[in-house]
């Protein structure tokens, strides 16, 4: 957790010095700080506060003026819907950790007088993303399938817990430590969480909005010492998110059903069950699997793929010819339904 009070502190100071409205923002613009209103405030400002955050569209305007590389401040000028404000990044041993907002036009005379108050939270934010990579560490040990390694967790945890994968993404960044208090979290492919059990839909929400893609979660263990059990789960869950529209963006292991045989499969029993259906084309491929999740309903079915039912029996008959089933049987039926959502699995 970041150390709140004192970043409340360097924000009321900072007001104080400039006379401007100022708020302190993580690098992934969730706001940790804000000072009392001096003057005039436009939307921008008035809804970060409110939300706690900035919304996507805000964040991607103010990034073109390439705040996330820049080695001082940025002066972003007024436009029909903003104030002109300055952005100073806060960074520490080259890294920025996050946005120091200041309302209105500033000499740069004018923010000599915060240049101590500027390093000191660039230092804080450091430190925090410090200590929550030790603990990344320590997460990655307790989550290991490897009982021995297990036994090496340093880690002091109450359950329930649930684990959390998440996608990464090359263009957008998270600040993992920026999470709640009791949030574990370390950077990866995927991302690796371990939240109390009734945050965790929430901070998987919130992480795959950041990075959109897609996550996934474990079921909820009683004892932390069984979370490495919800890792394995999220994984597979994250696995069906993203191969399944159904299930997009955010699955939960609880509710996969049968999806949930499927993500345990290796590739060579995948490619196995996928044999049945490999002399389906796309269009083929797409008639028989709507058929089949649809129960068997031609009508709905039909509808469902803007075609007429004749069309559907025809496509449906065909499927049965070059396959040798016969999805009139169950058996048939089952093995046809199987092979077409291994497909989606296969590498």
């Amino acid at each position: 957790m970041h150390k709140t009070d004192d970043l409340q502190d360097i924000v009321d100071e900072t007001a104080r010095l400039l006379g401007v409205s100022a708020t302190l923002e993580d690098r992934s613009f969730r706001l940790l700080a804000y000072g009392a209103q001096h003057g005039d405030i436009d939307t921008v400002r008035q809804e970060s506060i409110l939300r706690r955050r900035a919304s996507s569209e805000v964040r991607d305007y103010f990034e073109r003026f390439g705040i996330a590389r820049a080695e001082g401040p940025v002066h972003i000028p007024a436009s029909e819907t903003l104030m002109a404000r300055v952005c100073v990044p806060l960074r520490h041993t080259g890294v920025t950790y996050g946005y120091l907002w200041l309302l209105g036009e500033l000499a740069d005379a004018a923010l000599e007088r915060i240049r101590p108050l500027i390093a000191r939270a660039a230092s804080l934010l450091a430190q925090e993303a410090r200590s929550r990579h030790d603990l990344g560490r320590e997460l990655a040990v307790l989550l290991s399938a490897d009982p021995e390694e297990r036994a090496g967790a340093a880690l002091d945890l109450t359950g329930p817990v649930t684990a959390i994968a998440v996608r990464e993404s090359a263009e957008r960044v998270a600040a993992l430590w920026t999470l709640p208090r009791g949030v574990l979290a370390r950077a990866g492919q995927p991302v690796a969480v371990l939240a109390p059990a009734h945050l965790a839909g929430e901070i998987a929400g919130q992480l795959q909005a950041t990075y959109g893609t897609a996550a996934g979660l474990g079921a909820p263990r009683q004892e932390p010492a069984d979370a490495w059990q919800s890792w394995r789960e999220a994984r597979h869950a994250l696995r069906i998110a993203e191969h399944f529209p159904r299930f997009h963006p955010v699955a939960r292991w609880a509710e996969l059903g049968v999806h949930r045989l499927l993500a345990r499969l290796g590739t060579a029993d995948l490619r196995e069950l996928a044999e049945e259906t490999a002399p389906l084309d796309g269009e083929l491929a797409h008639t028989v699997e709507t058929y089949l999740d649809l129960g068997g309903h031609a009508q709905k079915a039909a509808a469902e793929l803007g075609i007429h039912r004749q069309t559907l029996y025809y496509r449906l008959g065909k499927a049965e010819r070059l396959t040798g089933l016969d999805l009139s049987d169950g058996d048939d039926r089952l093995a046809a339904h199987l092979g077409l959502k291994a497909v989606r699995l296969l590498p």
